[in-house]
């Protein structure tokens, strides 16, 4: 990301010219660039599956632990959309111009955000030093959690505690590295090959201002919040019942109930019940 900033322009005149001149002209940047992108997927894939693995591993039965992950999840979707918007391909504009004008039944609060009536220069200027600056903010949040992790402890599927642990070396270490390695494999292959597509191909096609694509789609990792914005009609209440839908998790934190222990464990395939 870094190496891509020194290259990149945030200005809606030259910024998809300069991604352009990262993918065509720039030694290996096309490299560097895709690599960024499915790095954003992938950080995704592994964010959901640790959540999974946090449910049936009843891990909210660790509030400070699971608060903090559950802050890491949301300023990781912060960054995912301000990244998603800096190519200022096609998908980018009317993406950030669908989600900006949902904030529309504030007064001021779209001008404030975009820094006029829409979107523009100074609103990928903005999105642009956020971009830069939220991954820090989830990396020192990521050290917190980490902390409240071995101030607590772990759980686990069987739901109590015991003294019987495991310890790190070689048992968790050796796991961790073969994981690593499976990961990495997947992540470079699909890199340097493309085997899924994850990427709209409007996002290739520059900005037009008076044409809509058919169908404006995020990244599938957006895709469970945008359904939930296009099942409801209206706008504010379906940007409400997304923001509802982010809340939960932080309600799960609060939850103490035996039976909703035993329905997730139900849920997530728990075998000892």
């Amino acid at each position: 990301g870094v190496l891509l900033a020194t290259c990149y322009t945030p200005e809606i005149s030259h910024a998809y010219y300069s991604v352009q001149f990262i993918l065509r002209e720039l030694w290996a940047g096309w490299c560097f660039r895709y690599m960024h992108s499915t790095g954003a997927s992938f950080v995704f894939i592994l964010t959901y599956l640790h959540i999974l693995k946090g449910l049936n591993y009843s891990y909210s039965y660790l509030p400070l632990s699971w608060i903090t992950g559950v802050m890491i999840f949301l300023i990781s979707i912060v960054t995912a959309f301000l990244g998603y918007v800096l190519p200022w391909g096609q998908m980018s504009f009317w993406g950030a111009t669908v989600i900006t004008n949902l904030l529309y039944f504030i007064p001021g609060l779209i001008s404030w955000v975009c820094g006029g009536y829409a979107v523009g220069d100074l609103t990928l200027k903005r999105f642009f030093v956020l971009h830069f600056i939220f991954p820090f903010v989830a990396l020192a949040i990521v050290f917190i959690h980490i902390f409240f992790l071995h101030l607590q402890g772990s759980s686990n599927p069987l739901g109590y505690d015991t003294p019987l642990k495991i310890p790190f070396y070689p048992n968790l270490l050796c796991l961790d590295i073969k994981g690593l390695t499976n990961i990495l494999i997947l992540f470079l292959a699909q890199s340097f090959f493309g085997i899924l597509p994850l990427s709209h191909s409007d996002n290739s096609i520059t900005v037009d201002r008076y044409s809509t694509p058919l169908h404006i789609v995020p990244e599938w990792y957006f895709l469970a919040f945008y359904s939930i914005l296009k099942v409801i009609p209206h706008k504010t209440c379906g940007l409400l019942m997304m923001i509802a839908s982010l809340e939960v998790l932080f309600a799960l934190a609060e939850q103490r109930s035996l039976t909703t222990i035993i329905l997730f464990k139900f849920v997530f395939g728990a075998r000892d019940y």
